[in-house]
């Protein structure tokens, strides 16, 4: 190698070696810097979710578990409170039958039947908001139960369908699920304005495929509205680590899917 002044002398050379070699340790190591540093990032943004998911599973764990109480609650005034009051009041009917012109007679069998009939809807009810009735009863009595009780009041025509060989679930998973169909059924009567309500469970291999779906008014997915029933749905679904949908059109109606993988939870 020449330069204006001649050959390099074998100092220069050992320097720009020497230069080239300290340059090239320092590019290796920012790289290695960097590299180091975004794996360190990326882990640290990754525990960061992971907690954030943590907490947010925790915190919608423990409001189910709120929720779960209150309808327990809920089921025992209902039963053992409102039950007793009503069968008291069929008591007093009776004596009152007694006591009154048999012109009256009529009139009082038929409060005391709709009385009976209240009872009946009551204990009914309590079932269904009850877990531990649920867990004993299990998830497809427990929709049955549900189901038959609005073909019974005639709010609509519901049927249930089952496919596949069972699968018996964990207790949490079979409360969650039912859970959320419930809400949907309670959507259903509230604002759907159906004629007919259908429920399948198919149990595949791997995967539980639930689907509901009623002929009613329908409504427009995309509009936000106060009712939090679509947000707990989707929180309770999540916690099952299940895929789940809510389709629906204006007159055409609304469908409810949800896929859980067994063993999820």
């Amino acid at each position: 190698m020449l330069t204006e002044k001649g050959p390099l002398l074998p100092q220069e050379k050992l320097l720009i070696v020497y230069f080239i070699a300290v340059l090239l340790f320092f590019t290796v190591f920012a790289i290695v810097f960097v590299i180091v540093f975004q794996r360190k990032k990326n882990k640290f943004l990754k525990e960061q979710y992971e907690a954030e998911k943590r907490y947010q599973r925790e915190l919608a764990n423990s409001q189910i578990e709120i929720q779960e109480q209150t309808l327990k609650n809920i089921a025992w005034e209902l039963h053992d409170n409102v039950g007793q009051l009503l069968s008291v009041i069929n008591i007093q009917l009776n004596v009152l039958m007694n006591s009154v012109p048999e012109t009256y007679h009529n009139q009082i069998k038929e409060t005391k039947g709709v009385v009976q009939e209240t009872v009946q809807e009551i204990r009914s009810l309590s079932k269904v908001l009850n877990n531990d009735v649920v867990l004993k009863n299990g998830l497809i009595k427990s929709l049955q139960v549900e189901l038959d009780r609005f073909n019974r009041l005639d709010y609509l025509k519901a049927s249930l369908e089952i496919s596949g060989d069972i699968v018996p679930l964990n207790n949490a998973s079979e409360i969650i699920i039912f859970r959320i169909i419930q809400e949907f059924l309670s959507n259903v009567i509230k604002h759907a304005k159906a004629s007919k309500l259908f429920v399948h469970l198919d149990y595949k291999d791997k995967t539980l495929e639930i689907s509901a779906k009623d002929d009613g008014v329908g409504f427009n997915t995309s509009k936000k509205t106060d009712s939090s029933g679509m947000e707990t749905m989707n929180s309770r679904a999540e916690l099952l680590n299940a895929e789940f949908s809510i389709v629906s059109e204006i007159g055409k109606g609304t469908r409810l899917f949800i896929k859980y993988p067994y063993k999820s939870i």
